[in-house]
Parts: structure tokens; sequence; C-alpha cells
């Protein structure tokens, strides 16, 4: 072994030593220990900044960084103008291009479609803060990091392109003349969550919706109100104050069911409470939901909440105590009809409307956490819902910053999501390649959600493999850490003809509940032929007709969520007449056309509806 050979192996023993060290430290972490989101901040008064924002494409980062690439005292940030007729600026936010917010940059302007980089975007406001208050700029997410600046003066930065963030803006913000300026660089990095590969459109820029949050000067960070875990009329959660008078009485209420508990928070703003209430549960079949408010002495939320139970029992999905079948579809956050990125309540209802229409009691929201009127849609709409962060095919296992990247994505998309009726399934990853490093950063994960949320099931994307010629066995090491299996298969697409899924039987070395994760294949909507002919109806079809045959067979088979509802947009699907950068899986096509695979799977749950 030469020197180097022995200096890389003991650098990989050190870099696994210390991700090791860090996995047990955060699984060390308690309730109190969370990213400090403002809960409900839709719920709270706030101001939209919603609509046009001055922006500026900066591929070389050019406004941040100086020639010897270093960054910049004077970058665009400082919104400056020349002061005198000599004055050198080569930048002018008001006299640039202007992008709609919220919204994806590749899809308003066809020179972005697949720009990858930097966008500056800048908008300016007035606003007048009443005394005792504190201001939060929230932004519901942005793709991929953000560098956030008002007035000249940066505020804070976020990575992820798909959970929420906010910062206190309160001794930056003045009555008149604000502006608020945000560089947002959605360039794929290696060490990033995701990574480099992925099979969906990297849409840049504030993608959802950007708001001031005008708080009390101690208010109510965060909630949880849910159902004891193993409970159907005991109602469990805590709360959170932030400010300088954390100890407080706080209420909780929910007046419908007549059902309210007082608490005292401790030196931290912190109390846990636990009380009874007759309730109606929430179910696909009655989506009830009840007005429930917190409410402490200098701050007062409320929100529309549901309650229900969700565990396991050997090899069934049990919700509300009875065994449940999980009749699904994968969705990505692609807006119906008029493309790009989705984010208002109007997207969600055409989404999940289909899905119900489809005859779906679940959705699987592929592959990272979907915007908030999504879940609350699905809310309101009776529909389970699969939850997943962007850990997805081949990441860094062992780079400890891309766990941390990770681990804090789980656990904003928890604390945004936790009080929805509508999530049943937290998912950790998706089709994830075996190995020990892999196995190790998982479980940190896993033990993450449930440390966060204990009353929600989780789940991961797995693959399998063959044994023998006519067999599929799912004994992933990471199946014993989860509650429901997750698998994704493309029998007939990707592996044999439609046809060799009449042969295929299922196996697991885990007595645990399967749901089919994904399976399918791509058809052209309008595009007709034999059932033998690729990209037609009619072959997609055929695979889905064979599919649903071979599903009937798996004993242990709880749910399935075929790919995939709408057709989107991906890099990955250059086909020239066929794809054209869409990936054609999709039940419905991008125009909102069904196509008959769509019909097939609305047959099948119509039977299983009846059945199960």
């Amino acid at each position: 072994m030469t020197n180097d050979d022995e200096r890389s192996r003991v650098e990989k023993a050190a870099v696994r030593a210390l991700l090791v060290f860090v996995l047990l430290l955060l699984q060390q972490a308690n309730a109190r220990a969370q990213v400090q989101l403002i809960a409900n901040a839709g719920g709270r008064a706030s101001v939209s900044l919603a609509g046009k924002w001055q922006t500026i494409i900066d591929p070389y980062e050019n406004g941040y960084y100086d020639y010897r690439y270093q960054p910049s005292p004077d970058g665009y940030f400082k919104n400056a103008r020349p002061q005198g007729k000599s004055d050198l600026v080569e930048y002018d936010f008001d006299k640039s291009a202007q992008l709609s917010v919220p919204g994806d940059w590749n899809t308003q302007d066809a020179r972005l479609l697949f720009y990858e980089g930097t966008v500056w975007y800048k908008k300016s406001f007035d606003y007048r803060r009443k005394p005792g208050t504190r201001l939060f700029v929230h932004f519901g997410a942005a793709n991929y990091a953000a560098d956030v600046y008002l007035n000249g003066e940066k505020v804070g930065r976020h990575e992820g392109g798909f959970t929420p963030f906010d910062f206190e803006v309160t001794n930056l913000v003045k009555e008149a003349d604000n502006f608020l300026v945000v560089k947002v660089d959605n360039k794929r990095r290696r060490d990033a969550v995701p990574t480099l590969n992925t099979d969906w459109w990297n849409y840049g820029g504030l993608t959802r919706e950007v708001t001031l949050v005008e708080l009390p000067e101690t208010f109510i960070q965060d909630y949880f109100v849910q159902l004891r875990k193993g409970s159907t009329r005991e109602v469990s959660g805590w709360v959170r104050l932030a400010g300088k008078k954390p100890r407080q009485r706080v209420a909780v209420k929910i007046p419908e069911a007549k059902a309210e508990r007082v608490v005292e928070t401790d030196a931290d703003g912190y109390a846990e409470f636990d009380f009874p209430a007759d309730l109606t549960l929430w179910s696909p079949e009655n989506p009830k939901l009840y007005d429930v408010t917190v409410a402490a002495e200098t701050d007062s939320v409320s929100e529309r909440i549901g309650f229900r139970s969700i565990e396991v029992r050997g090899t069934d999905i049990l919700l509300n105590g009875k065994p449940v079948f999980l009749r699904g579809v994968s969705v990505h956050e692609e807006a119906p009809l008029r493309g790009g990125r989705a984010y208002g309540a109007d997207d969600a209802r055409t989404l999940l409307g289909w899905a119900k229409e489809m005859g779906c009691n679940f959705v699987r929201l592929a592959h990272y956490p979907h915007n908030e009127q999504m879940l609350r849609e699905a809310d309101r709409l009776g529909l389970m819902v699969w939850s997943e962060v962007p850990v997805y095919w081949t990441i860094l296992w062992e780079n400890p910053e891309t766990f941390e990247n990770a681990r804090r994505q789980l656990t904003e998309m928890i604390t945004r999501d936790r009080n929805r009726a509508s999530v049943v399934l937290w998912s950790v990853a998706n089709e994830t390649p075996l190995g020990d490093a892999r196995l190790r950063f998982l479980t940190a994960l896993v033990k993450q959600a449930r440390g966060l949320d204990p009353t929600r099931l989780v789940t991961a994307a797995m693959e399998r493999h063959y044994a023998g010629e006519r067999a599929q066995m799912i004994d992933d090491p990471l199946g014993a850490e989860l509650d429901v299996l997750g698998c994704n298969e493309y029998l007939g697409w990707y592996d044999g003809p439609p046809e060799k899924a009449d042969r295929m039987e299922w196996r697991t070395v885990y007595k645990k509940p399967l749901v089919m994760s994904e399976f399918g294949g791509g058809a052209l909507q309008g595009h007709h032929g034999d059932p033998l002919t690729r990209w037609t109806e009619e072959y997609q079809e055929s695979v889905y007709r064979h599919q649903i045959a071979m599903l009937k067979r798996i004993p242990f088979l709880r749910g399935t969520s075929p790919w995939i509802l709408t057709d989107f947009r991906s890099p990955r699907r250059p086909l020239p007449g066929i794809q054209d950068f869409y990936n054609r899986k999709g039940l419905i096509s991008d125009r909102g056309e069904k196509k008959k695979a769509f019909y097939v799977m609305q047959g099948y749950y119509r039977e299983l509806s009846k059945g199960f």
C-alpha cells in the first residue's frame, strides 16, 4: 500500500467517524431543538409581497463576487444608484426585467427555460409597523439557495428548494422606501439535497409566496395539536413561545367539541398538554376539520385541524383503528395546464381533483415537500398524503454537511405540516443504493422524523431485486427501520414486456405493509397503435392491466401510487416528437387530457373501494 493509499484510507475513516458522531448528537435532539419557523404563517397578520419583482440575471455572480472571486461589500444587494454623472454603477434594478412572484423563472421567460444560476430579485415597499410588534419576512420556498437582504443588510441565508423559512427584520424595516433583495441560485451541486442528477425540472426562483408577518413581541412560535399515538379520544401536543415573556398561561381550545386545556409555559416558553375530547375522526369518507385556537396572554392563532389515528398492525395499515388500502397516485408539483411550478390553491384543487376523480383516497407528493396549499386542500378533500424529502438517488452519504442539509429539510417539512390530518406518511428517501453509509444516514433521518412527530408512520421508496427468474424480493436493510415499505418497480417498461408481470411473485423478509410507490410506463396522449408499440396509449394501457393483475396477487400489498398523475418536464427526456423534455408517464397529459390508462386505474380503484 502506498502512502497516498494509506492517507486516503485514514481520511475516509475519519469522515465516517465524524458522520457517526454527528448522527449520534442529532439523534439526542428533542422537540425544543427544532428549526425556528413560524408555524401557520398564513394564519397570522401579514402583507403579501406577491406581484412583479425587478430582476437581474447574473450567470457569473458579478453581483456578489469581485473579479478575484471574493464577496464584494458593494454587491447588487446594495441597490446602488449613481449620485453624480461620473459615478460608475453597472446595474439598475428599476430598469431591469420583471418576474412574477410566486413563480419560477423558467416558464416566465423563454431565455430562462434551461437556465441554472443566479437571479437577483428586488421588491420595494413601505411599511408602518405597529408599536410593540415584531416583523418577519417569510418565504414559502426559494429554489435552491437564497441570500436575503433588507435595505442593503444581510438578514439570512437558506438552502433547500421546497421548504419554508423566515427571518426577523424588525430593526431594519423603515416606514418608506424599503428594498428587499434576494439572490436566488438554483445551480445543482454534488453535495446538495437533491444532488446533481434528478428526473424533474430544476425550476428556479421565488417559487412560493413571500409575505411580511407581523407578530407581538412575545408570540406563539410553534405548536402541535393531534391525537395521542394509539388513541382516538385524547388530544396531545405542545406549544412554544418566543420573546421576552416566555412564562405565560396558554389555552388550547376546540370549541365545537367543547374541549379546552390551559397550561403554563416554562422559562423556555414551552409547555406540553393532553386532554380528552369527543371528536368526529377525519377520514377520506368524512374529512372533518375543527377550528382550533391556541391562545397565550400576548398572542393567539387559529386554524382548521383534523384528528385521526394512523398505525400498522402486521401487514395492515389502520386508519382510525380500521384496515385501509391506500388507493393513490404519485404527483409532481407541476402546474396543471400552464406548466411550471405549481404554487396556489387553484393548482392544488385541479391536481387533487383529478386524483379524486380517479378514485384515490391517497396521494404520494413526490419527490420533495409540496407547497402548503396542497396539504391543506388534501385535508379538505379527504386525501391521505405521503410527504417526502428530496434524498434522491445517489447523494453524498458520508458528507456531514449533506446529512445536515437533509436533516434540516426533513425538520422544516415536518414543522410546517405536522398539524395536517392528511399526512399519514413521512418519507425519508427515494431509490437510494444499498450501502453502510447510506443505511446510517437514512436510519438517522428516520429517528429524526419519529422524534419530531411520533404520531405518524415513516417510509421510503426502496428498490427490489430478483430472487430467481420469477420472484422479486424486498429485503433492503432500511426496511427494518420503517413502518411501511415502499417499492418502485417498472415491470413492462424498463424491465421486459408488459406480460412479464403475469408470472412474477413478490416476497419480503419483513412482516410489514407494502405500498407500491411507483409503477407504470410512458405514452404520448393521442398517439395510438397496437399494445406492443412503445409510446402509444395502448402500450401504457397494457402495462397497467398486467400490473394490476400482478398487484392483486401480493398478499402484503396495502397501497399503490402509480407513476404519475400528469406528464411533467424533465431534462432527462429529450426524444423529439414524443417526449420533447417531458416525462410522458402521466396518466393525464400536460394539457389535462386523460389517457386510456387513467380509466384502467379508475376501474381498479372502484373495485377496491367496494371490496377492501
